[in-house]
């Protein structure tokens, strides 16, 4: 009887074991369960926000579907003196020329936002180069220009993509105020919980053709500048050199 109970532990042992083993090696998001389970320590991540004591952010817009309120943006953005951040989509590029020129002309910055908008964390190495390297290209035939950021689409990533984007000489950024407009909020709503999430270093999510974006932005824009912030482009915010991310996404110079 001794010898079955042993046994029997023995297996059970052995069988939970080999089921801890399995779910550790699933991938979540591109990231082994193992790093989740014992606190990402080989995950990088993008940059979310900035280290700094000085009261500034930065406003960022993603286009991917449609452009009509996009002229509209720059001007609310030059009534109030900020810079911006524009990430556009290869294909949007393509099909918006005209407007890419007026972005770039105005002093606004552009990053790619890949060409296709794919889950990039399920492409090759090779179809994430082409993804980066088409949309570039599309961007720099019109402004002249090089990008150095990269927001990756639906905000997905994994290590590889931040890798190759690196290795291109990209910057990939994330956000850490989600401004949730393309969800149809008025622009009050929106406003409010972009002021309830901000805090210095924030970089702002917001889409060029939301449905309240032209209501949200002067409020969002007013009500920061009277709390005294800077606001500008991604760019302006971001440490170039000498930085390290930490497992949030808070970007800061290296200790």
């Amino acid at each position: 009887m001794p010898f079955y109970v042993i046994k029997s532990r023995t297996l059970k042992i052995c069988l939970a074991i080999i089921i801890v083993s399995v779910l550790l090696a699933v991938s979540i998001d591109g990231v082994s369960a193992a790093q989740v389970y014992f606190g990402y320590p080989n995950r990088k991540v993008p940059i979310y926000y900035v280290q700094t004591e000085e009261k500034e952010v930065a406003i960022s817009f993603d286009a991917a579907w449609g452009a009509d309120k996009t002229e509209e943006i720059m001007k609310i953005l030059k009534e109030y003196n900020c810079n911006a951040t524009f990430f556009l989509v290869g294909f949007w590029t393509d099909k918006y020329g005209d407007i890419v020129k007026k972005i770039d002309e105005n002093g606004f910055e552009i990053g790619t936002h890949s060409n296709t908008h794919p889950d990039m964390t399920k492409l090759s190495s090779e179809q994430i180069k082409q993804e980066l390297e088409s949309s570039i290209k599309l961007i720099k035939d019109i402004t002249g220009k090089d990008v150095k950021l990269f927001r990756a689409p639906f905000g997905a990533y994994n290590n590889n993509l931040i890798d190759i984007s690196e290795e291109m000489g990209l910057k990939t950024i994330q956000w850490d105020v989600d401004s949730l407009d393309w969800k149809g909020l008025s622009g009050e709503e929106i406003c409010t919980r972009v002021l309830n999430n901000v805090r210095s270093g924030s970089i702002i999510l917001f889409h060029n053709n939301s449905d309240h974006i032209l209501e949200a932005l002067p409020l969002v824009l007013d009500r920061l500048t009277k709390q005294g912030y800077k606001i500008g482009a991604v760019g302006d915010l971001i440490l170039t050199d000498n930085y390290e991310i930490d497992r949030n996404g808070m970007q800061k110079p290296l200790s």
